[in-house]
């Protein structure tokens, strides 16, 4: 099932004022853009945008107000489309009596802001963005290492909430723990926060249900932050060869979008706080266009043709 909102979630958010259909506020918004009817108000109807908000602003009030009392009405009637969530008159516009009449004959939302169209489009455009992304929840421990955004997965009992727990000590803020709710922006950028029940709390066998920002302060935590780097933990097996070098750049897909991944191996007296710090600081190194490991393996591949033809 498609994301929605309703129109209601609109209202208090942006200050808007209610002038008729009170009572079907509970209409769905499932598309983050907006339509500004302009060809509407024309009576070219073929590219209606029927699903979308329809801003009506000073150029399309104006308009409007040029038509004949017949045009008026049979106009907004088809705009007032059923599939069609609400209209939101902005710059607090006195609304012609011809609107306010099919709106409520018909009990359609119809809204009005005392902000200008431009600013009411950008506003109401990001936080139906942010409502409507693809989202998604995954198992983990989300923390923000040197502004990397590190999630961190793996089994059951490996070792994850113990790993924030000493990033944490170390500076370092915790942003979800066990579950992280995952959206997906327009660019395919990934944003990771807790839910509302869990916010703060780091769960630790053998102590229990902590709250770490009571404990180590509001610097401690966020409320959210960009995903840029996966870091899986696994138990060590002797038989897998793990890359040594850093050469294998691997990915894996959350929702529609591919984020680094790198693969730790837990065994006993590895320090996994101090290993995913470094791997946080060389990951934005790499970013910055330095790569160790890469400029490593140059340097043997010369030296050994610089040996190759010392031997000539």
């Amino acid at each position: 099932m498609a994301k929605h909102i309703k129109v209601s979630d609109l209202v208090q958010p942006f200050h808007l004022e209610v002038i008729s259909g009170e009572d079907h506020l509970n209409r769905k918004i499932t598309v983050p853009d907006l339509n500004r009817p302009a060809l509407e108000m024309a009576g070219y109807f073929t590219y209606y945008s029927r699903d979308r908000v329809q801003l009506l602003g000073k150029t399309e009030i104006t308009f409007y107000e040029q038509l004949t009392s017949e045009q008026k009405r049979s106009r907004i009637e088809r705009i007032c489309d059923d599939a069609t969530p609400c209209i939101v008159v902005t710059r607090g516009l006195e609304i012609p009596d011809e609107i306010v009449e099919v709106a409520r004959e018909k009990q359609f939302p119809l809204l009005r802001s005392n902000l200008s169209t431009t600013m009411l489009a950008s506003r109401i455009t990001g936080f139906l963005e942010n409502r409507l992304a693809p989202s998604t929840t995954i198992h983990g421990v989300l923390v923000d290492v040197y502004g990397v955004g590190v999630l961190i997965t793996g089994g059951s009992g490996i070792g994850k909430s113990e790993t924030a727990l000493e990033l944490v000590k170390r500076g370092h803020r915790l942003v979800a723990d066990d579950a992280v709710e995952i959206r997906q922006t327009a660019d395919n950028t990934l944003y990771g926060n807790a839910p509302e029940l869990i916010k703060h709390l780091l769960e630790i066998r053998g102590v229990g249900i902590i709250n770490v920002m009571t404990l180590f302060g509001a610097g401690a935590v966020r409320n959210t932050k960009r995903i840029t780097l996966v870091i899986r933990l696994e138990n060590w097996d002797q038989d897998k060869q793990y890359d040594r070098l850093g050469l294998d750049d691997e990915t894996t897909k959350i929702i529609d979008t591919d984020v680094p991944l790198m693969t730790i191996p837990v065994r006993p007296g590895r320090n996994l706080a101090v290993i995913l710090e470094v791997a946080a600081m060389n990951f934005r190194l790499k970013r910055m266009g330095y790569n160790a490991a890469l400029q490593f393996t140059n340097k043997l591949t010369e030296t050994i043709a610089e040996d190759m033809d010392d031997m000539d």
